[in-house]
């Protein structure tokens, strides 16, 4: 009799723990995030359309110089209104011109010449632009470059307070206790198919594991691109399985892995 009772609980706590497996994500089976970098004409123009025809939101991490930031204020403040995140991607770009192929780095954005103090500042000065265009407290933080230190001393300790999470640039797929709030893994976009990112959609459907992809221009605006087209692919799949997908801004992902990451 106590083997049977044995028996019966181990297949009820497998089936519990698997239930659980398949809906860690907010109740879907996975979670996928979209990301787009350096607040560009193409992230209001390409984008916001793009998503809000399919029901989906995003984040946009934003320089805060950009032109294209004060240009068009009032329509990042009305996305910020509709649902989208506003990250953090500092004030001017920095990235470490001593690392190779970073011959666009000039003095000025030259991150190997900061200190860790200038850094910070520079960072806090655009959470408050940022603060003024959306009202918002929360946000995340993207690395510039994908670089976690000036001159081998890391910046980010300093700021950890003062955002939800961080995203890096790595290519990897996370289960909820093995995100990095600190240097959250994505998949940077250049060029590949909408097959290809569907493809990295069902391996995250497969392994109930985070993914988070990194945009920059979207139909043109910018080297690094992706087609209007193959972007379009990813978005109909992502609204085709909504009820399988959780597609949020980061900002809502992260805090959520950090509460469920706390419970465990």
């Amino acid at each position: 009799m106590k083997k049977m009772l044995v028996f019966v609980w181990f297949l009820i706590g497998s089936h519990l723990g698997y239930a659980q497996k398949e809906n860690t994500w907010n109740g879907k089976t996975c979670a996928v995030v979209l990301t787009y970098d350096d607040a560009i004409d193409i992230d209001l123009d390409h984008v916001v359309p793009a998503l809000d025809s399919a029901g989906l939101k995003g984040t946009f991490y934003l320089i805060g110089s950009s032109p294209v930031v004060t240009r068009r204020i009032d329509e990042w403040r009305k996305v910020a209104a509709e649902g989208y995140e506003l990250g953090n991607h500092t004030l001017f770009h920095p990235c470490d011109g001593t690392k190779p192929g970073r011959s666009f780095v000039n003095a000025e954005t030259d991150l190997s010449k900061y200190t860790v103090h200038r850094a910070v500042a520079e960072i806090r000065q655009n959470n408050v632009l940022l603060n003024a265009i959306d009202g918002k407290k929360e946000r995340t933080f993207a690395y510039p470059c994908a670089d976690l230190t000036i001159n081998g001393v890391p910046f980010y300790p300093e700021l950890r307070n003062e955002f939800v999470a961080a995203r890096g640039v790595h290519g990897n797929l996370d289960s909820i206790n093995k995100v990095n709030l600190d240097d959250m893994d994505c998949y940077s976009m250049n060029n590949q198919t909408g097959e290809y990112m569907i493809s990295l959609v069902k391996k995250a459907m497969e392994t109930h594991t985070l993914l988070v992809f990194l945009f920059h221009g979207v139909g043109g605006g910018h080297a690094i691109n992706v087609s209007l087209g193959e972007h379009s692919k990813l978005i109909h799949f992502l609204q085709e399985h909504k009820k399988e997908i959780w597609v949020a801004p980061m900002v809502t992902v992260a805090a959520y892995v950090r509460e469920n990451q706390t419970q465990r």
